[in-house]
């Protein structure tokens, strides 16, 4: 694939990838039927917005190009947060968390610099 074809799919990606947790991470936040649920788990009330609102502020930070690293390595420690409670409470359903994680990372390692960086063929 060529260098634009390269930077295009990344970009495809990033946008992808960030408004869908950026949507989700609203919906876990302000939700009342998130609430209700995560009343549930037993954790104390604040984490859902602490982990929601810091989520969101992430994925802006992803979206934005000046700040992507900062929010790519946000969102991977955030994820992992999840990862790990969501198995504190015996839900090993985290597919979607690693594959967003994934996404995040190839964002990371290839992104417009890489993709300028590298001779063609």
């Amino acid at each position: 694939m060529n260098p634009r074809g390269k930077r295009l799919a990344i970009l495809g990606l990033r946008w992808a990838v960030g408004l869908v947790v950026l949507v989700e991470s609203v919906q876990f936040t302000f939700s009342a039927s998130a609430a209700h649920f995560f009343a549930q788990t037993g954790l104390p009330q604040w984490i859902r917005p602490a982990l929601g609102g810091s989520e969101i502020i992430a994925a802006l930070l992803f979206l934005v190009p000046a700040a992507s690293l900062i929010g790519s390595y946000l969102l991977l420690f955030i994820f992992a947060i999840a990862i790990l409670l969501h198995f504190l409470h015996g839900e090993y359903d985290v597919g979607a968390l690693i594959v967003y994680g994934a996404a995040v990372a190839v964002c990371m390692t290839h992104g417009d610099k890489q993709a300028k960086e590298e001779p063609h063929d």
